[in-house]
């Protein structure tokens, strides 16, 4: 397809993508992964480490462990895109069945609208700090861009993607610039307490960050042509996430070191602080909220896709009207407004356990759609019957949900969160590795039970395409 010939509004939605309207490259994928992990969510992820009782060096080392790890991961989500042509959750049909898959999805739907909630809260700070005007009149002009640009959809997320990045990469030079001015980091390097509880809160702050990108990273990659390599997408969307997410945890385990504890609850006007006041600071605030455009209409994209998916899937077809699909998001990012607005001052910290309490329920699915799509089926779907209940997939595949629920039950010991915890993770120093377990075992349940099943000769296409 030629540039001239592709449209500004995305028409595809959660069916397959023809070989003749695929493109893009995957220079593209490194931009919008880097520049949706440049932002100052993750500068708070990262700033947890500290904040939470671990030294600079040895934070920094667990967060770069734990971004290779899970960003390994999420990237071989992504290299299922290119291949299959279609957006990640549809294909868990072949692992649980066309009415069965609507069980992991609607609990990622869930964890996404809580991600866009709490992006919407910090953004709002930034735009009334820039505007002056309020955090809820900051928080509804947030929305709307929001909604316009998942309503777009495929070419502006990545269009926005790119320009992220640019800014991203300006303002996060300059901070870091700041902060060598200002603080003497080598002296912070110096200071080693090594703590297996605070080095595995690291690694797993970051490996939980990443993994999180799983359920919707191919919804981005899905429009590349088939021919693309699977390692070449892999590297290009791996690199792009993993280099965006260490910049920005590094700059908050930095910050967090020297805010002696100023940190926690002015995040943003902490960040700012040190980058200057003024226009410099206005520039900064601008880039703070852009960069939260990106990855907040990634997760607004992902919860479309996914509603989209499971009502699909009842339905017996997979088509989405525009008007359809313009309704899909204005009730998302709305119920996600409505949460920032009520709890803007007092929410995030009880949300993100609840968030990172959800993160117990998919790590199993991640587990089982890797197995399946890599050593089960390697790469041969029948697409068709992703849309048929009475197919190949059936409606409900029995063995494939036990194990996604012995898979959440497993982690359950493991689990430490304000919302719950669980009874082994005093043992283990308050650390949570329950997304270890939920990887792992699920993987190797899934293997024993579905390696004898029948899989088509050759991936089979629509008809149509």
């Amino acid at each position: 397809m030629t540039q001239a010939n592709k449209p500004l509004i995305e028409r595809r939605s959660i069916d397959y993508i023809p070989e003749a309207e695929r493109h893009g490259s995957l220079y593209s994928q490194f931009t919008l992964w880097l520049g949706a992990n440049l932002q100052i969510t993750a500068i708070v992820t990262g700033a947890l480490a500290v904040v939470l009782g671990g030294d600079v060096f040895w934070s920094l080392i667990g967060l770069f462990i734990g971004q290779l790890f899970g960003g390994g991961v999420m990237a071989l989500h992504a290299a299922q895109g290119p291949k299959l042509g279609l957006p990640q959750m549809i294909s868990s049909r072949v692992q649980f069945g066309v009415y069965g898959a609507a069980i992991p999805i609607a609990l990622v739907c869930l964890m996404y609208l809580g991600f866009t909630a709490t992006g919407t809260v910090l953004s709002g700070q930034a735009i009334a700090q820039l505007t002056g005007a309020s955090d809820s009149v900051g928080i509804l002009i947030f929305a709307a861009c929001i909604v316009l640009a998942t309503t777009l959809g495929y070419r502006v997320i990545h269009w926005i993607g790119r320009i992220a990045s640019v800014l991203g990469i300006i303002a996060f030079v300059y901070l870091f610039a700041r902060l060598m001015t200002i603080s003497d980091v080598g002296a912070l390097l110096q200071i080693r307490h090594f703590s297996w509880s605070s080095f595995l809160l690291a690694v797993s702050l970051a490996a939980s960050w990443q993994i999180a990108y799983g359920p919707y990273v191919a919804d981005y990659s899905r429009y590349l042509p088939s021919s693309s390599s699977s390692l070449k997408t892999f590297l290009a969307v791996g690199a792009g996430s993993v280099l965006g997410a260490q910049v920005a945890m590094v700059l908050g385990v930095l910050a967090a070191a020297l805010a002696n504890g100023q940190f926690a609850g002015r995040e943003v006007a902490y960040i700012v602080g040190l980058g200057s006041t003024g226009a410099i600071a206005a520039l900064l605030y601008f880039s703070i909220a852009f960069g939260k455009v990106t990855i907040s209409t990634l997760n607004s994209y992902g919860s479309f896709m996914c509603i989209a998916t499971i009502i699909s899937g009842f339905r017996g077809h997979i088509e989405v009207s525009r008007s359809q699909r313009l309704l899909f998001v204005l009730g998302i990012v709305g119920a996600a407004t409505v949460l920032a607005l009520l709890g803007q001052h007092s929410f995030l910290g009880a949300f993100k356990s609840f968030i990172l309490f959800l993160l117990t329920f998919f790590t199993p699915w991640s587990a089982v759609n890797l197995v399946d799509y890599y050593f089960i089926t390697r790469e041969r779907y029948d697409v068709d019957a992703l849309a048929d209940p009475d197919g190949r997939y059936g409606r409900w595949n029995l063995a494939g949900i036990a194990v996604y629920l012995i898979g959440v039950l497993i982690q359950l010991p493991f689990i430490s969160t304000k919302l719950y915890t669980g009874p082994l993770v005093e043992r283990l120093g308050g650390v949570d590795i329950s997304w270890i377990i939920g990887l792992l075992v699920p993987a190797v349940l899934y293997y024993l039970v579905a390696r004898k099943r029948s899989v088509p000769a050759a991936t089979v296409l629509p008809a149509k395409a």
